[in-house]
């Protein structure tokens, strides 16, 4: 196996990642990378020059190919909104899921959150902006925020790790302090889907109300029901932003 500090696991740390250790990382990465061969993030096998997984990962991703435009969820055949999306539009004007969160996303997807490897990170955000290069660009991205004490204790924001590549590949302004967590929640995965909604009712809010943005695609890691972008996107829709997207990187079937 490929040891944890090539992998990128120690490039967590306690607290919010700073730009003076983001700067010693990369250069750390780069000479890494110079003097050690490649290996796949997802199977360890031998990876490309300039991609972190091999070929045979790479081929075999689970691309969303076609899927509702509204809520992301993959449909046999093309379609504006799905039944439910006819039934009851979700507050955003479209959600753009990159991926199933199936093999090999389910095992990078965890790594970067539970375990702090920011290498899938910049891998998973690479991969996103490579699907998402033909969409209408917004005016910002905003990655979904962690409440203040979960960033404490896991050191950093998956959905703002993912968002950086991301808004670097698409030249799109990066706003991470434009939406905040106002309280702490419940881990959504431990909930079914009406516990889920109540769990986020009212848990973000718009942190400035000068100069607001009209067009905005949250940034999210992994959606289930939609219950945490969707809260997210009506307190931008109440503060003033006209236009919200949803950006995932790996959509729940």
């Amino acid at each position: 196996m490929t040891p944890a500090w090539r992998r990128g696991s120690v490039f967590a740390m306690p607290g919010p990642v700073n730009q003076r250790w983001r700067t010693v990382v990369d250069g750390v990465r780069r000479a890494a990378d110079a003097l050690l061969p490649r290996r796949c993030l997802a199977c360890d096998a031998g990876a490309g020059a300039h991609a972190d997984l091999c070929a045979a990962c790479l081929a075999g991703l689970p691309w969303i190919d076609v899927a509702c435009l509204r809520c992301g969820v993959p449909l046999p055949a093309p379609s504006d909104a799905c039944g439910a999306c006819l039934a009851r539009a979700p507050p955003v004007a479209a959600t753009r899921a990159c991926l199933l969160y199936a093999a090999p996303v389910d095992g990078l997807l965890p790594r970067l959150k539970f375990a702090g490897d920011l290498a899938c990170a910049r891998t998973l955000g690479t991969l996103m902006a490579q699907r998402l290069r033909d969409a209408p660009r917004p005016d910002v991205l905003v990655p979904v925020p962690l409440h203040a004490a979960r960033l404490r204790s896991r050191g950093f924001d998956q959905a703002l790790e993912l968002a950086r590549p991301l808004a670097r590949a698409l030249g799109v302004p990066l706003d991470a302090g434009l939406l905040r967590r106002t309280r702490a929640t419940a881990a959504q995965s431990r909930l079914d889907k009406p516990a889920r909604s109540r769990n986020v009712r009212g848990a973000f809010a718009v942190a400035r109300t000068q100069a607001l943005p009209a067009r905005v695609a949250l940034v999210d890691d992994v959606m289930t029901t939609g219950a945490t972008v969707h809260a997210a996107a009506r307190a931008l829709r109440r503060a003033g932003v006209g236009h919200v997207e949803a950006w995932v990187c790996a959509r729940v079937p």
